[in-house]
């Protein structure tokens, strides 16, 4: 299988080592990140961004607000499939559909960061095939979790598992100052580590899913109540949050 990667980044060249291609082309704005990703990969190599090669399978490795417009300017250059891994659903995949017609069809969304691989792969096939099933049967091999949902689904699934979660957790650090490690608490050590594993990543991507996603006003007016309540209002927040 011949694989065209654009977006040579970390989830590009993830995607590119686990996808089962034999030859992989990387593409990218800057071509100096495509030819670094290449000499990463074996049997893989640099092209441009509008090289008029055709592949087997195209993959959108670009961030959430552009997979529209890159599906849309490269789809053609795929002869089997075409495929993002961007984590969102909803315009990924109504873009596969209206520029890739004619061939397979599936967004995947790598619930983790690379280097925290292998884990949970939601992926919407909107148009099957052999192609497609063979990258999923790579990424299973992989030691990852494969599993089909919907566009709605998924993406009502990342407002609280991703929007929500993620306003929670930088609203923490925020607000929290520093103490001893000592005093850290059997939740508080966790929650700081989810801190340093949110601010240790790339902050335009966490920028992308705010944009995309509710949730976070829904958080924030959570905790206001918390912070307003007195101690009856409190005890009854505390309960209804166990159920």
């Amino acid at each position: 299988m011949q694989l065209f990667v654009v977006g040579a980044g970390e989830m590009g060249r993830w995607f590119a080592r686990h996808s089962g291609a034999a030859a992989v082309a990387f593409a990218d704005r800057e071509f100096e990140t495509a030819r670094t990703a290449a000499a990463t990969i074996e049997n893989a190599r640099a092209v441009s961004l509008d090289t008029d090669e055709a592949f087997d399978v195209v993959c959108l490795a670009v961030p959430m607000s552009a997979v529209p417009e890159a599906i849309a300017e490269h789809a053609h250059r795929a002869r089997e499939a075409v495929v993002d891994v961007s984590g969102e659903m909803r315009d990924s995949v109504a873009a596969l559909r209206s520029h890739a017609e004619g061939c397979e069809r599936a967004s995947f969304h790598p619930l983790f960061s690379a280097s925290n691989a292998p884990g949970h792969i939601p992926v919407v096939v909107d148009r099957g095939g052999p192609t497609v099933d063979r990258i999923r049967e790579s990424l299973t091999a992989a030691g990852n979790d494969v599993f089909e949902t919907t566009p709605s689904a998924h993406d009502r699934s990342m407002e609280t598992v991703q929007a929500k979660a993620h306003t929670a957790v930088l609203a923490y650090a925020l607000a929290a100052e520093d103490v001893d490690p000592r005093f850290h608490t059997s939740l508080s050590g966790p929650l700081s580590e989810l801190v340093e594993n949110v601010v240790g990543n790339t902050p335009e991507v966490y920028a992308e899913i705010q944009e995309r996603f509710e949730g976070s006003s829904s958080v924030a007016a959570s905790a206001a109540s918390i912070a307003e309540a007195d101690r009856e209002a409190f005890l009854k927040l505390y309960e209804e949050a166990g159920k």
